[in-house]
């Protein structure tokens, strides 16, 4: 009998002395996820530094730190969601964005015009929502400044937490007009992810893209039986 509370108190002393070895593991994978949360706000933080220095149109130790300091304050003060840069940019299809959005502009801009001076027809407006296919703030964010740049589509309200975008639009009479603007807006959203989102956004508007190619393909094959 003594034997066996002997043996059961060196196995509770040896569990006991066991348990604080975990700790060291945790706190070390705490710093690293604070190193690496710095790491990914830092170029926020750098972006925040230049605007200032741009406002004060100066470039001096001054205007630097005091960039610094605003930064730091703006990052701790104001406890938003951290911003998940995807890490990636894909230059040719960061060019051929650029290109198609000028193109868009230059387009809309045309037909914005021909509406003014077309006194026979009163165009109709519309309110739409179009839920993107990702979640990234900053893909919403960039989509739905790129959306508004382009005359006749402005952005009137932002859903973050259901990632979708309310836009009005001008010129939507029919229903194939609002189901237009919807597709150009997850195109655009397309465009802007498969030139600068992450891996796992790429993999879901392709995913995205080969669903609404198969099922055009499926309504072709039974409008021809």
């Amino acid at each position: 009998m003594t034997d066996g509370h002997d043996v059961s108190a060196r196995s509770a002393e040896a569990h006991a002395g066991a348990a604080p070895q975990h700790a060291p593991k945790d706190s070390g994978a705490q710093r690293r996820g604070k190193r690496a949360n710095v790491w990914r706000q830092l170029p926020l933080l750098l972006l925040l530094i230049v605007v200032w220095v741009l406002l004060w149109d100066t470039i001096s130790w001054l205007s630097i730190i005091g960039g610094i300091v605003l930064a730091v304050l703006v990052v701790r003060v104001f406890h938003l969601p951290a911003v998940e840069l995807g890490g990636r940019v894909n230059l040719p299809r960061l060019v051929w964005f650029l290109v198609r959005q000028a193109a868009q502009m230059f387009g809309a801009s045309l037909q914005v015009a021909w509406q003014a001076f077309d006194w026979r027809s009163t165009p109709r407006n519309a309110i739409i929502a179009v839920p993107l296919h990702t979640t990234s703030d900053l893909i919403l964010t960039w989509t739905g400044q790129a959306v508004s740049l382009i005359p006749g589509s402005i952005i009137v309200e932002a859903d973050r937490e259901e990632g979708r975008l309310y836009l009005h639009t001008l010129n939507t009479a029919t229903p194939e007009a609002l189901e237009k603007v919807r597709r150009g807006v997850l195109d655009t959203e397309e465009a802007i992810v498969l030139a600068l989102g992450s891996p796992e956004e790429v993999r879901i508007v392709r995913a995205e893209r080969a669903a609404r190619r198969a099922a055009g393909s499926g309504r072709g094959a039974g409008k021809d039986a």
